[in-house]
């Protein structure tokens, strides 16, 4: 009885409380990017050119955000392996132009390659979750690691030979491909482009994140889906009502690194490049600290938490470096303030693990 007064008590208080439903580290980063935004006006920097970038990062990150979905509902943790799926992605990309594939062409040849290895390895990956159960987000980490730096290896050694990736002398594949040289820089930004006033927006960016973020937004809603979710809310009793816990979180971290190597795709075209070697390195953290502004925890996350908490933490770092730089002229505090707010959001959120489901 105790119990169901003191639950009761916390609603009623959160009900009371405007942050209560959305939470305090997400309030104070909002907070904090309205007022880089009116700083940034103040100091002489284009509002429109702000505006612009932020939607643009949003889209462009927004399906490895995604991708931290399936795992934390499985009950794994957010997905420090990112890497994993990333470099599926990656090689699925550069398959595709050594096949000369252009344009379109090459998107679709490259989710073609990418989507399948991907769920291969993120199966392996699934099982050495399970194996490792208590200790998830620490070999997750590592194991994320150790595939970038096999890779590493992997880009000098596999024999690709189109003269669009590789170096002018010696053998390998270069550290940055240009993605212009086969069609593919912004093919999705400039599909349905328009603008509003002089805030442009990348109508085929923004719908590809919306469709994949539908897409796991239905799957939670499915018996699978909420079969997954049960297992990462209360694995015994899941377990006593003879859903297969172990499985499913196989099943999860799969999507998760599809996702991922679908998202390093979407991410690429954006950006114009194709990064290797050690660029996936740390590309979990910025997404484990998205979905985590966006009122995630490390045992749950839903695709809302994902929209808010990519746009809030795109919008800062798009917003907040810039007029830091312009602020403190001659200094560049750019990068020390994206590891301090990128990080700090990450140490806040796993110090609240055990606060439980929101």
């Amino acid at each position: 009885m105790s119990e169901t007064n003191g639950n009761g008590a916390k609603l009623a208080r959160n009900s009371g409380n405007p942050l209560g439903s959305i939470g305090l580290p997400t309030a104070i980063i909002a907070a904090f990017w309205v007022f880089t935004l009116v700083a940034g006006h103040f100091v002489g920097i284009s509002m429109s050119t702000l505006v612009s970038d932020t939607i643009k990062r949003a889209g462009m990150n927004g399906i490895l955000v995604l991708a931290m979905v399936p795992a934390i509902q499985s009950g794994t943790g957010p997905n420090f392996a990112l890497p994993i799926g990333i470099v599926c992605g990656l090689l699925g990309l550069v398959t595709s132009i050594e096949l000369d594939m252009m344009a379109g062409a090459w998107l679709l040849t490259s989710f073609a390659i990418a989507i399948p290895l991907a769920a291969v390895v993120g199966y392996g990956y699934g099982k050495l979750m399970n194996a490792v159960k208590g200790s998830e987000m620490t070999i997750a980490t590592y194991t994320g690691f150790s595939i970038v730096a096999l890779m590493c290896l992997a880009w000098l050694m596999i024999p690709f030979r189109n003269p669009k990736m590789g170096w002018f002398i010696g053998k390998g594949l270069r550290e940055t491909i240009q993605l212009d040289a086969v069609g593919g820089a912004q093919i999705l930004n400039n599909f349905l482009l328009f603008t509003v006033g002089e805030v442009i927006v990348p109508t085929g960016l923004l719908l590809t994140f919306g469709f994949f973020a539908l897409l796991v937004w239905l799957f939670f809603r499915s018996k699978r889906g909420i079969a997954i979710s049960a297992g990462g809310i209360n694995p015994k009793f899941a377990r006593a009502t003879g859903l297969d816990i172990d499985g499913n979180r196989v099943f999860a971290n799969v999507i998760s690194t599809v996702l991922g190597a679908i998202g390093i795709i979407v991410y690429s075209q954006s950006y114009g490049y194709a990064q290797l070697y050690t660029a996936p390195l740390m590309m979990a953290f910025p997404a484990v600290a998205a979905i985590l502004i966006g009122g995630a925890t490390a045992s749950r996350a839903k695709v809302s938490h994902v929209v808010i908490g990519v746009v809030l933490f795109q919008g800062l770092l798009t917003t907040a470096l810039p007029v830091a730089n312009e602020v403190f002229a001659g200094t560049d505090l750019s990068e020390i303030m994206r590891m301090i707010i990128q990080n700090g959001i990450i140490l806040y959120a796993l110090t609240q693990v055990k606060r439980g489901v929101q």
